[in-house]
């Protein structure tokens, strides 16, 4: 039997608690002043527990590093935006792919207007049930940075903000009353959620961070009293802030309103996609901005917007492994960070109403690791290799600088640190300018703590590496490497550690023993020899080369040696009986040791090969045996299959609806008010800013009624649209054009005369004495940030700006209409206020559609079409719906899949043409609407448009 695999198989082996094979990270009570002396603890007000059997725990903190009951914590995290992704089934999966990465921490903002369609109305259900995200990290052990904003900015509409603050009186962020009074109910409802999953009530979140980037702004007492305001709603994690850009760094480090950890936001190589190999100056290194907490790279660079519609392809190359390697490693070595918040891991879709007008549209994949498809890329097999790393390498939670080893050549940087207590010593060796794509050899005059050693190192290209000396490896002492370290575990009495260079590179590595060891060569080339207690191992990066050594006073060691490829394909699980490895799947998602038997999880993308580093006998994937023999490394080596073909159905048989400009006599209200809270005031009266009426999301109609006297000749008017968007005027039913939409400066002056527009009125058409009718449709692409917190950037309003009937004085009577009201199950940002999203047109269902005309004419057409998957049982399956008419006609297409809202389509407006279509908004029975605004005759419709595999995997999901 064939079944909608992706929604109806995979996912729900993928919410089953029980299939994720990890319990909740060991989690903690927080910390409420700090202390330069030593770890400082808090406590905070008893509550219940995130599940009745959760145990609590004590965070505490230092100048180097979180800890949890005692145990100092690397915290690496990634950012992930559940707003993003309409589909609880798929949370799961984005959290259990970047758990996998080696990150032991997600940073999650929460969306105000996401949550909010009006004053004192929230909602926490379906799409927006934060409890159940939050429970999902629990039970995958991923630590959370908690980001409630109020304001988070994140490229989405308004910063985060509901777009009915706009018209609340007060500067927004801020401790005006208005504001103040606003914000507190927002987090009233949305802090006690979060605080019943504090690691200090056996829940995962470890840091509570307030606000967003604010320190280009200067009110402390709202600072401060967003602090109170969490430790009254229970919050007793630390509180952190994230410092960015243009402001005093020092700002909410110290004085009033300062937080407790202060992080720092760094984005080096900027935005600027179109030249993705061009690196600026920036040092990339995060600063210390107090002497008694952990140094916070708290948003460092994993991404980027497509400022300039490049492509989000040329955003990942431009951030990309190499980047990683240069910029996280110096980071890490340059300022000892043991906090680290990555934007973003996983980018997603800016559905809806989602997107932010100036700087995105409708993808917001970011150039991330993991694509907005949930396909897995070249950067997250970098960040895999260094997220190992980090929370493998334990001694990396304290650091002090330390003399670095002198390179023979100058062409060759190096810098170290070293742990007080152990004294390991971790070196990273780099070009002088991080831009250099040289290729130098030469060696290290390395001062380890086991020795003088002379270390051979390359540096070729644009690579960084940092190499550990004087570390105790499981039961192994490793006196020096020029190879990295992937990761080690123990497995049966035996420490397997893999460690990994560049191919063709020469890699040595040295273990002290006491006596001289057996050293058997498994695979590959590699040379052994043993003196005054070192064992040195030469070889060069290639393929998987595998050593057994035994003997010496210390366990036995399989030490695999790899190449930055064959690394990747290594994956660190933890169970109860202790960490596993394995080797050769597309992803592994988690283990358990069963008996004599490893359950695995695991996705396969091509058939091949599983090895799995593990103390058992037997192997099943996916509640499936495996057959496995021993392998002379002792690991268990057996064959998966890959994933079977997709058949995809063609996009027939569409229907069509007209919607005649303005059409519906209900909804309508007046627009005649005469003030705004707005600090733009309007070009003419009344106002006619549609947030004024109620009506935030999407396009909005305006009709405009008044006494013609035959003079009339032209219709000037103003819209603000934002970025992007257009608007369309009809007079008497008489189409008279369209214009770009304008923007608002950020501040003063003020652009007079915005989106303008001048329309000729036909001859003739307007008889002296009659009613006249005036109707325009005005897009609304977004409402603008709050970055800079000044009302003028964030209250700019949308919608119409001015109207003049020019050759008349006669009064126009106005009236406007948007969005019904909120749709419980999709939320306030799925539909706008054309006549058809009103109707439900955009819904599955209804009567009405016919066979669409050889062109339609300019205004609004509906098209829609059904059709049926059949995808591959036990199969995660990616869909995309892609755009294949490459020439710039002059139309914008809105996408409903089964009423949701997709995205827009935006013809040479915007270099997307692939709109992700995720599971759970798919089904087996689906229907594709597409609302098209067009500002010409359309021949032919909307164009060819096609459904498209983006990812298939065999899944290793059930149970």
């Amino acid at each position: 039997m064939r079944a909608v695999g992706v929604v109806l198989v995979l996912l729900a082996s993928l919410l089953s608690p029980a299939a994720a094979g990890a319990t909740g990270p060991v989690t903690a009570k927080a910390t409420a002043t700090a202390k330069a002396t030593g770890p400082v603890t808090a406590t905070g007000p008893a509550t219940s527990p995130a599940t009745p059997e959760g145990a609590r725990h004590e965070v505490t903190y230092d100048r180097y590093s979180l800890s949890v009951d005692g145990e100092r914590i690397l915290l690496w995290s990634g950012e992930f935006h559940y707003f993003r992704l309409p589909s609880q089934e798929l949370w799961r999966d984005v959290l259990e792919k970047i758990r996998a990465a080696g990150f032991n921490g997600v940073s999650l903002y929460f969306h105000w207007g996401y949550h909010s369609p009006a004053p004192g109305s929230y909602d926490f259900t379906g799409v927006r049930d934060v409890d159940l995200l939050l429970r999902t990290a629990d039970e995958l052990g991923l630590y959370v940075v908690a980001r409630p904003g109020p304001y988070i900015n994140a490229e989405t509409s308004g910063g985060g903000f509901p777009a009915w603050l706009k018209t609340v009186d007060g500067r927004a962020r801020s401790s005006d009353p208005g504001y103040t009074a606003a914000y507190r109910d927002w987090l009233d409802h949305l802090n006690p959620i979060i605080a019943r999953h504090q690691v200090t009530r056996g829940g995962s979140v470890i840091a509570y961070n307030v606000e967003n980037e604010y320190a280009v702004n200067v009110d402390a007492a709202y600072m401060e009293q967003l602090q109170q305001q969490a430790r009254a709603d229970g919050i007793d994690v630390p509180i952190v802030h994230n410092n960015c850009c243009n402001g005093d760094l020092a700002n909410w480090s110290s004085g009033r309103g300062a937080v407790q950890i202060p992080g720092v936001d760094d984005y080096p190589v900027g935005f600027d996609c179109r030249a993705p190999d061009t690196w600026g100056q920036s040092e990339g290194v995060t600063r210390r901005l107090r002497d008694d907490g952990p140094v916070y790279a708290a948003e460092y660079q994993a991404g980027a917007i497509d400022l300039h519609d490049a492509g989000y392809g040329a955003c990942r190359e431009l951030t990309g492994p190499d980047f990683m390697k240069v910029f996280y490693k110096s980071n890490a070595i340059g300022s000892g960070a043991t906090m680290f918040g990555y934007y973003m891991a996983y980018g997603g879709t800016s559905w809806g109403r989602l997107p932010q007008p100036n700087d995105v549209y409708t993808s917001y994949d970011y150039g991330a690791a993991i694509t907005e498809s949930r396909q897995l890329t070249a950067k997250y097999d970098e960040f895999k290799r260094q997220g190992y790393f980090t929370t493998t390498v334990a001694p990396l939670t304290k650091t002090d600088p330390a003399p670095a080893p002198v390179p023979a050549d100058p062409a060759v940087f190096a810098q170290a640190r070293s742990n007080p207590d152990t004294g390991t010593q971790f070196v990273l060796v780099r070009h002088p300018d991080r831009r250099s794509t040289a290729d130098v050899a030469t060696e290290l005059d390395w001062s380890t703590p086991d020795g003088r050693y002379r270390v051979p190192v390359r540096v070729n290209g644009r690579d960084a590496k940092v190499l550990v000396a004087g570390y105790d490896l499981g039961g192994q002492r490793l006196v020096w490497s020029n190879s990295e370290i992937l990761t080690h575990v123990g497995v049966s009495g035996r420490d397997v550690a893999v460690l990994y260079g560049r191919d063709g590179e020469q890699g040595s590595t040295v273990l002290r023993y006491s006596s001289a060891p057996t050293v058997r060569v498994l695979d590959g080339a590699v040379r052994a020899s043993y003196a005054d207690g070192d064992l040195r191992l030469d070889y060069t990066h290639s393929g998987l080369a595998r050593v057994l050594v035994s003997g010496g006073g210390r366990p036995p060691l399989v030490l695999l040696l790899g190449t930055d490829e064959t690394a990747a394909r290594f994956w660190r699980l933890d169970t109860d009986q202790g960490p596993v490895l394995v080797r050769g799947t597309a992803l592994a998602r988690s283990a358990a040791v069963v008996g004599d038997r490893l359950v695995l999880r695991a996705d396969t993308d091509r058939a091949g090969e599983v090895e799995v580093f593990a103390p058992v006998r037997r192997l099943s994937v996916g509640g499936r045996t495996v057959h496995v023999r021993r392998t002379l490394s002792g690991s268990l080596l057996g064959s998966l299959p890959g994933p079977e073909p997709v058949r995809l159905p063609g996009l027939t048989d569409w229907r069509h609806r007209a919607e005649p400009p303005g059409a519906g006599e209900t909804g309508w209200v007046p627009a005649d008010r005469t003030t705004t809270a707005s600090p733009i005031k309007p070009k003419t009266l009344p106002v006619l800013y549609s947030d004024e009426y109620g009506f935030h999301q999407g396009s909005v109609w305006y009709r405009g009624r008044f006494t013609a006297t035959g003079a009339e000749r032209t219709i000037s008017l103003n819209a603000i649209t934002g970025r992007r968007g257009v608007y369309l005027v009809w007079l008497d039913g008489r189409y008279l054009g369209s214009a770009a939409g304008g923007t608002e400066s950020d501040a003063e002056p003020v652009n007079p005369d915005p989106g303008r527009g001048d329309f000729a009125v036909p001859e003739g058409l307007l008889v002296a004495g009659r009613r006249a009718t005036l109707t325009v449709l005005v897009e609304n692409m977004g409402h603008n940030d709050d970055w800079t917190a000044d009302d003028t950037r964030f209250k700019q309003p949308r919608g119409l700006f001015g109207a003049v009937v020019r050759g008349s004085t006669a009064p126009i009577s106005w009236q406007v209409r948007g969005s019904r009201p909120n749709d419980g199950e999709r939320g306030p940002m799925n539909a706008g206020g054309l006549h058809g999203e009103r109707a439900g047109w955009h819904l599955p269902g209804g009567t009405g559609w016919g066979r669409p005309p050889a062109a339609a004419p300019p205004g609004v057409s509906w098209y829609r079409t059904a059709f049926r998957l059949d995808l591959p049982r036990g199969h995660d399956v990616s869909l995309g719906l892609r755009f294949d008419d490459t020439t710039q006609r002059s139309h914008r297409v809105l996408i409903f899949v089964n009423g949701w809202n997709m995205g827009q389509y935006l013809g040479g407006s915007s270099p997307q043409r692939d709109f992700v279509l995720p599971a759970g908004v798919l089904a087996e029975h689906n229907t594709l609407t597409f609302a098209v605004i067009a500002t010409g005759q359309l021949p032919g419709g909307p164009g060819p448009v096609r459904l498209v595999t983006l990812g298939n995997h065999r899944t290793g999901g059930g149970r």
